[in-house]
């Protein structure tokens, strides 16, 4: 009986195009966002004006692709 359901993996087109995970060929990813911290930025306590990006975990090797949107 937990409050949190943990997401289920999803199938993810990217400018048109079902994404393959490179290293096993799956389909299906978990979708997360990562801040892309800088030394400067966390030197002077500015971490929150780095950029982000989108991370798509491999749901079944958990391969990492990062994506950068604008």
């Amino acid at each position: 009986m937990g409050l949190f359901k943990k997401p289920e993996p999803q199938r993810v087109e990217i400018k048109g195009h079902l994404l393959r995970c490179p290293v096993c060929g799956a389909e299906l990813f978990y979708q997360r966002e990562a801040q892309l911290n800088t030394a400067v930025a966390s030197f002077f306590n500015f971490d929150w004006a780095n950029r982000s990006a989108t991370c798509l975990v491999c749901a079944n090797c958990t391969h990492i692709s990062w994506f950068l949107g604008e």
